[in-house]
């Protein structure tokens, strides 16, 4: 059987072991009808990466982002030809892109934006799928839509993207928090209207720029924000939530009749639902912008080497909580 190089997480240990993150020779994956099989160029670590490896009991391939050349296809494959380059975010109930070769289904694979590297282009899929089904899947924002926004962590991989978006398709203030020069810095380049500092008082620091409160707030950063929202969401406003913690008091928000919105990006591929196309379409859509100039990539720090050794810096640099966009490991 034909083989590939790997990296994988043997089972959960410290970014500082060397045990970490391994190369390994493995099978290359099998294709189902509708997978494409891609060479994989470019990956970008996601903090969801970093939670995997560090709770992984098992040996797992990790890895999401990816940007590459398709390689072969599926029987029932109808949107891609072998050499046609594509970028994705994968399945998390599936082998990962921290591979040479990655099986995918076609139906969450767009076609990479041409005016990017595969390591620009690699930076994307996962935050954009996540920002764009966040504003206009459960916000149901429109080109006509107006308010004020808040986006918790405007200089990380989602908010800088989801950002752009919200500026760049919709009529809405963005408000981004940010708490380092660099970070501020960078969320004003993204298109954010005001940053406010989300280290001290959240809500004094968002009121005293909007005093009516927000209209929608983006969060990835649920665990102790509660009582904030409480405080800055105005009656009837809404809040997505992309990282899930157990027994927050949402009961809190009742008295607004705040609506609540759970985000994951992974619920199409892992349920199967019927329009799992459906990200197919926004991939092409958000390469379409890319390619028009609207949006740019959110890549920041790039890493020359497809090795365990990388893979583990960019791990390391993710855990940190200190990075501004996206990190990327590429060929």
């Amino acid at each position: 059987m034909t083989e590939m190089h790997a990296i994988v997480a043997p089972r959960g240990l410290p970014i500082s072991h060397p045990g970490s993150l391994v190369d390994m020779t493995l099978p290359r994956p099998q294709l189902g009808p509708r997978d494409i099989l891609v060479r994989v160029e470019a990956v970008s670590v996601n903090p969801v990466d970093v939670k995997r490896r560090a709770s992984t009991t098992v040996p797992v391939v990790l890895g999401f982002d990816a940007a590459g050349t398709v390689e072969a296809i599926g029987e029932d494959v109808t949107h891609y030809a072998v050499g046609d380059e594509v970028y994705y975010a994968g399945a998390v109930n599936r082998p990962g892109s921290n591979a040479e070769f990655q099986a995918v289904d076609e139906r969450i694979v767009g076609r990479k934006p041409s005016t990017l590297t595969f390591a620009e282009a690699a930076a994307l899929p996962l935050t954009a799928i996540t920002a764009w089904e966040s504003l206009f899947e459960r916000f149901r924002l429109t080109s006509e839509s107006e308010g004020d926004l808040l986006v918790l962590a405007g200089a990380g991989g989602v908010g800088s993207i989801l950002t752009q978006l919200a500026k760049k398709l919709t009529r809405v203030r963005v408000i981004a928090t940010a708490s380092r020069a660099d970070s501020r810095e960078y969320a004003l380049a993204m298109g954010a209207d005001l940053v406010v500092d989300h280290t001290g008082d959240l809500a004094s620091a968002v009121l005293d720029v909007t005093p009516d409160g927000m209209d929608y707030i983006f969060s990835s950063h649920t665990k102790g924000s509660i009582e904030a929202f409480v405080k800055i969401a105005k009656p009837f406003g809404a809040i997505t939530a992309i990282d899930g913690h157990p027994d927050l008091p949402l009961e809190k928000l009742q008295q607004k009749s705040v609506t609540w919105h759970w985000e994951w990006m992974f619920t199409r591929p892992v349920s199967q639902t019927p329009d799992m196309g459906e990200q197919r379409a926004l991939l092409n859509r958000v390469a379409e912008l890319v390619d028009a100039g609207t949006l740019v990539t959110t890549l920041q720090t790039t890493l020359t080497g497809f090795t365990a050794e990388n893979l583990r810096e960019a791990h390391r640099l993710v855990e940190t909580g200190r990075t501004v966009g996206k990190v990327v490991v590429t060929r």
